[in-house]
C-alpha cells in the first residue's frame, strides 16, 4: 500500500472484531473498532478510508446506521454478514453499502475487495472531514453543521469556535485563548465578543436539539463535550 489506510470495525461479535483487527493490522491497516452503531459513530471522527459494517446488531442494524452517515461519508462500506439472500443483498446496497461479503469469508477475498475499492476511491474521490455525534455532523471541509439531518445556519465568526472547540473536545479553552485563534493577536477589539458568540451558538443549537454541546467551565472559559 502507497499510505496507511484507516479502517472502521463495527460488528457487535468480539471475537469477529479481535480477529479481523489482527489480520487488518498485520496487512499494515490502521484499525479503529466499534462494537455497536453508537459506537460506530463516535469513532467516524477517526476519518476512515473503509468501513466493514455488520448488518445483524442489536440496537441499531448495519443497514440503519448506513442510511444515517451515508450523505456525510463518501469512504467505501462494506457489508459483513451471515444473511445471504438476494433481497438481503439488495437491501445492503440501496442503503448505501458499495459491497457485500457474507460470513463466514475468506480472508484473501476479503483482502483483495478492499483493496480494489480503496483503489477506486483514491481515483475518483476526495474525503470529506468531519466529526460525527448521534444527532450532530460537522463537515469541516464545506463548513457545514447538521442535527437530526437539519442545516444549521451559523456565521464564519461562529463556525471557526465550533470549529476550535469541537476538534479538541474535552479542552478548557480561555475566552482570550478563543480570540486569538479566530480573530489574531493583532486584531482590534476584546474577547468580549467570545461570549456573545456562544451565546447565539447555543440558541440556535436548542432550536434543534436539547443536548448542550458547548459547556461553560465557570471563572475558566469553554470546552466542547465529548
Amino acid at each position: 500500500m502507497s499510505r496507511t489506510y484507516k479502517i472502521l470495525l463495527i460488528d457487535d461479535e468480539q471475537s469477529i472484531l479481535d480477529m479481523l483487527a489482527l489480520q487488518l493490522q498485520s496487512e499494515g491497516y490502521k484499525v479503529y473498532t466499534a462494537a455497536n452503531a453508537d459506537q460506530g459513530l463516535e469513532k467516524l471522527s477517526c476519518e476512515p478510508d473503509m468501513i466493514l459494517l455488520d448488518i445483524n446488531m442489536a440496537g441499531m442494524n448495519g443497514l440503519d446506521l448506513c442510511v444515517k452517515i451515508r450523505g456525510f461519508v463518501v469512504c467505501p462500506i462494506l457489508f459483513l454478514t451471515a444473511r445471504i439472500t438476494e433481497q438481503d443483498k439488495v437491501n445492503g446496497l440501496l442503503a448505501g453499502g458499495d459491497d457485500y461479503i457474507t460470513k463466514p469469508f475468506s480472508m484473501d477475498e476479503l483482502l483483495a475487495r478492499m483493496t480494489a475499492h480503496l483503489r477506486r476511491e483514491e481515483r475518483y474521490h476526495t474525503k470529506t472531514q468531519g466529526r460525527f455525534s448521534e444527532e450532530m455532523m460537522i463537515d469541516y471541509g464545506k463548513r457545514k453543521i447538521y442535527i437530526k439531518g437539519s442545516p444549521v445556519e451559523l456565521s464564519n465568526k461562529e463556525f471557526e469556535i465550533i470549529k476550535l472547540l469541537s476538534r479538541n473536545a474535552g479542552q478548557v479553552f480561555d475566552k482570550e485563548r478563543i480570540y486569538e485563534h479566530i480573530w489574531g493577536f493583532n486584531a482590534e477589539g476584546d474577547c468580549s465578543v467570545i461570549k456573545e458568540h456562544i451565546r447565539k451558538i447555543r440558541i440556535k443549537f436548542a432550536e434543534y436539539t436539547d443536548k448542550t454541546y458547548i459547556d461553560t467551565v465557570w471563572g475558566v472559559g469553554y470546552r466542547w463535550k465529548n
